[in-house]
């Protein structure tokens, strides 16, 4: 998580004291969606440091309907709001509309709040385009003593584009999902660092590549990690990740063949493509 600049942590913790009471007074008046946009106008200038008259653009217009708000860093739009009544139960379906203009912008991130609940959507590039929810922000349940509380803040703040804080908690988000983590155990380069543990343990029994990856799959990992859509992503992503390596250490050592670094005991037998569920590489040992 990016540094927050002290004088932006200030500005935070200041917010929370001044809007967790106006909030709380307005859910008990439950007021309207207007005024409740209202609310949400001062909290992107005195909380996120967007200045009200030209960082922030109100009723953006998306194919006949408005977006609520949308934040602006040096005249580019970052992020569009889609702003809902303080006590509305928050839908998905509502940012719809907002991330199909966004996509067709090239604005990666939506964000649909009710003043109270913050939520941040990433728009995912894909066909068809899709949106995926990577954060939650519950501000009325927020401590200003607690400092992940203010990190989850900055990343909304207009300071944090410069640091590109969002992007970063979001391939952190992908780097440590059960997907991602699947896909790296399911690989060839960590299934032959297992199966050279497991020989360590009992030297005498024959175990190749493939029974291991079969134990995963079906006795050990979550179905639903090792397949569908987001299981298929992650180990595309993996792959596009490990063949970058190899280009990158090829290009620094030419002339030498690039092979991940498995430990110094590597078997020599084992191909290190690093996808699960492609056919097999690695020949089958006879211990």
């Amino acid at each position: 998580m990016a540094i927050i600049p002290s004088k932006v942590e200030s500005r935070l913790v200041a917010g929370l004291k001044k809007f967790q009471p106006v909030l709380l007074d307005a859910q008990k008046r439950d007021v309207n969606e207007s005024d409740t946009v209202i609310i949400i106008t001062d909290m992107l200038s005195e909380i996120f440091g967007y200045d009200k008259y030209s960082e922030l653009t109100s009723e953006k217009n998306i194919r006949g309907s408005f977006c609520d708000l949308a934040t602006k860093v040096e005249n580019v739009i970052q992020t569009l709001i889609e702003a809902k009544a303080i006590n509305q139960e928050l839908k998905d379906g509502y940012v719809r509309q907002a991330v199909d203009y966004a996509s067709n912008e090239g604005v990666d991130w939506v964000v649909l709040t009710s003043g109270v609940i913050w939520r941040v959507y990433k728009v995912t590039f894909t066909k068809p385009i899709d949106h995926e929810l990577i954060l939650e922000i519950n501000f009325l349940a927020l401590n200003q003593h607690a400092p992940s509380d203010l990190e989850q803040l900055f990343l909304l703040t207009k300071e944090s584009w410069a640091k590109s804080a969002l992007s970063d908690y979001y391939d952190q988000k992908q780097a440590l999902s059960k997907f991602s983590i699947s896909a790296v155990i399911l690989g060839d380069t960590i299934l032959t660092v297992i199966r050279r543990e497991l020989r360590r343990l009992s030297p005498d029994v024959k175990i190749d590549i493939e029974q291991i990856r079969s134990v995963l799959e079906q006795e050990v990992l979550k179905r639903e990690v090792v397949e569908g859509e987001k299981a298929e992503e992650a180990q595309k992503r993996i792959t596009r990740a490990y063949n970058r390596a190899l280009k990158s250490k090829a290009s620094k050592e030419p002339g030498e063949e690039s092979k991940p670094a498995l430990g110094e005991d590597q078997d020599s037998n084992s191909t290190p493509p690093p996808v699960a569920g492609t056919a097999p590489t690695s020949p089958t040992s006879n211990g």
